[in-house]
């Protein structure tokens, strides 16, 4: 496991809006008011999906608010990768998988559009708008090679359709995730083969439940007097 540590630069100070703190008090609430601290998932990416990554100043906040030492904080965020360190792009944080079935898959022709398009991996664009990291498997393996960008799923991917929703999104679209073949879910590519009657699965088949003959209890014999 890489090391990971906090980014060099960081900003003066952190402030939680009011939305931000309206949901982290309510996760807060869902624990003893003794076991607030664990809370500290949820707040940091309440945080994250506020300011884009968690700074060293923010870190600090979560651990007053939560009434933790500030070293636990630090720890739960470096521990898991899903927590920016350092800040991402504003308009798209794309991570490509490159485990096994994706990269049997073409993976790597995505990571080189990135490159071509975005810059070195782990960096900010130019335009500071957009990052792309390499990450391990994302669980969508039925779907490779797939990314996720911001909050989605993008799958089915090929170095042409990288590169135009790279584009739209630099174009201030917002491209829809899901699959570009066309594939609901994670169905073979060209559609369902199997299960293809509605009959089998929507209920237009089932009987209606009679009642089975015999099936009335005996009745209790009586206790000897």
């Amino acid at each position: 496991m890489s090391v990971r540590r906090l980014a060099k630069e960081q900003p003066a100070s952190f402030a939680f809006s009011e939305d931000t703190r309206a949901k982290a008090e309510w996760w807060i609430k869902k624990y003893p008011e003794s076991r607030r601290q664990s809370a500290v998932i949820p707040v940091l990416w309440l945080v994250q999906k506020q300011e884009g990554w968690v700074s060293e100043p923010a870190l600090r906040a979560i651990a007053e608010l939560l009434a933790m030492p500030y070293i636990r904080v630090l720890e739960v965020a470096t521990f898991y990768t899903m927590f920016m360190l350092e800040p991402v792009g504003t308009t798209a944080l794309i991570q490509v998988c490159g485990t096994t079935p994706c990269m049997l898959r073409g993976s790597g022709e995505l990571m080189r559009v990135c490159k071509e398009k975005i810059g070195p991996k782990d960096h900010l664009s130019a335009d500071g708008r957009f990052t792309w990291q390499e990450v391990e498997c994302l669980g969508a393996c039925s779907n490779a090679p797939m990314a996720q960008i911001n909050d989605y799923y993008f799958e089915d991917l090929t170095a042409e359709t990288m590169a135009q929703i790279i584009d739209d999104f630099a174009a201030g679209k917002t491209p829809k995730p899901g699959s570009y073949e066309g594939r609901t879910t994670s169905e073979p590519a060209g559609g369902a083969k199997t299960l293809l009657d509605p009959a089998l699965y929507d209920g237009s088949a089932a009987k209606p439940i009679t009642k089975l003959p015999n099936s009335d209890p005996a009745p209790a014999e009586k206790a000897p007097a």
